[in-house]
């Protein structure tokens, strides 16, 4: 396994850790590969384990965090049980993100049973009760079905004795070149946590250009001869088209009539100007999703270059360091699945950030 910048290994199953300098213990649940986990990892936390239904998600995790991976559903998660893995005599912290999809405001569904799954992470903390707590997912789910399925996680935290902060918070204000705004929920049982601090005021956001603008060019389909992460998606034909027609931060609405779509040029769907655009040069890039590769899927088009963004631009706006592994060397990469790995993931800097605020509550409160 590889290090995590500056910090020595203890074990394989117990992660990484500052020397001399234990600031607790971490597992993380729906992990992925390992965006939250690595920020924990940055700020000098063990990750002891990492728990996702995900077998792809193995590699990333264990590779960058030093911490075991097991494949499971959360729903046969034992919290009595799981409380053995955390590190003995260090403060415990359980974070997850489930599943954002069913609570998004682009859900078409209410009925997607995976929503299901932040009661699970209810009853993991019901019956481990760990020191800290900390979820991250999308800014709708207070409204979803009403309320009632966050009024119930925050009502069951109160009763397990866990005072609480969450908000909603802009990831630019913490590094991330990415527009895009997240539930935070904080919980402990050491007294009221802490916010998170934000890092970068709005004149200092970091940028399209400032995250990727180094990156060689490559063009659609083609694969860099010296990153095989930088590559990108082919394009058809017509959309070759539609993307040299298309200008930095335009729409499709910049196109000649015979490149526009069916369904955009009937009335319903001449509103719908977030898809087939150019990212812009000097601001933070759209909210990533898991089809960040492909160029109809949302603003994924590259500032300048005829293609969508590649697997390692979508990484490096995710705010993943350079030499974050996703698969072992010389294996076959697939955009597809590497695509859901990387846009599924909570960025790293906005882990981070969670990570230092439970930092200083610990250091205050607990230690």
């Amino acid at each position: 396994m590889r290090r995590c910048n500056e910090y020595q290994y203890s074990s394989r199953h117990h992660g990484m850790q500052r020397d001399n300098h234990r600031r607790g213990s971490v597992i993380d649940l729906f992990c992925g590969a390992g965006g939250l986990s690595h920020g924990f990892c940055l700020e000098g936390f063990r990750v002891a384990k990492g728990i996702d239904v995900d077998e792809a998600c193995r590699y990333p995790f264990e590779e960058n965090n030093g911490a075991h991976f097991v494949r499971k559903c959360v729903t046969q998660v034992d919290g009595k049980e799981l409380n053995k893995d955390f590190v003995k005599g260090e403060p415990r912290i359980l974070v997850g993100c489930a599943p954002c999809q069913p609570f998004s405001k682009y859900s078409k569904s209410k009925n997607d049973p995976r929503w299901s799954l932040l009661s699970e992470f209810s009853r993991i903390i019901m019956e481990s009760l760990p020191d800290v707590v900390s979820m991250e997912n999308v800014p709708s789910l207070p409204k979803f079905k009403n309320g009632s399925v966050f009024e119930g996680f925050l009502s069951t935290l109160k009763d397990c004795g866990y005072s609480v902060d969450w908000s909603i918070v802009f990831c630019p204000d913490f590094g991330v070149p990415q527009s895009r705004s997240r539930l935070v929920l904080l919980a402990s049982l050491h007294g009221q946590p802490l916010s998170l601090e934000k890092t970068h005021p709005k004149c200092q956001f970091i940028t399209v250009r400032d995250a990727i603008g180094d990156l060689p060019r490559i063009n659609s389909g083609e694969v860099c001869s010296t990153d095989p992460l930088h590559r990108s998606s082919k394009l058809s034909d017509k959309n070759l088209d539609r993307i040299q027609a298309s200008v930095e931060g335009g729409t499709w609405l910049d196109w000649p009539e015979h490149l526009v779509t069916d369904c955009h040029s009937r009335n319903t769907g001449k509103s719908y100007t977030s898809v087939y655009g150019r990212m812009k040069w000097d601001e933070p890039s759209p909210t990533l999703t898991t089809q960040f590769t492909g160029f109809g899927n949302g603003r994924f088009g590259h500032p300048d270059q005829d293609r969508a963004i590649s697997l390692k631009e979508g990484a490096i706006l995710q705010t993943f360091p350079r030499n974050y592994q996703f698969a072992p060397s010389g294996a076959t990469l697939t955009i597809k699945s590497l695509g859901r790995l990387i846009g599924n993931a909570v960025p790293v800097k906005l882990g981070r950030a969670i990570a230092k605020a439970i930092g200083r509550h610990i250091e205050e409160k607990i230690l």
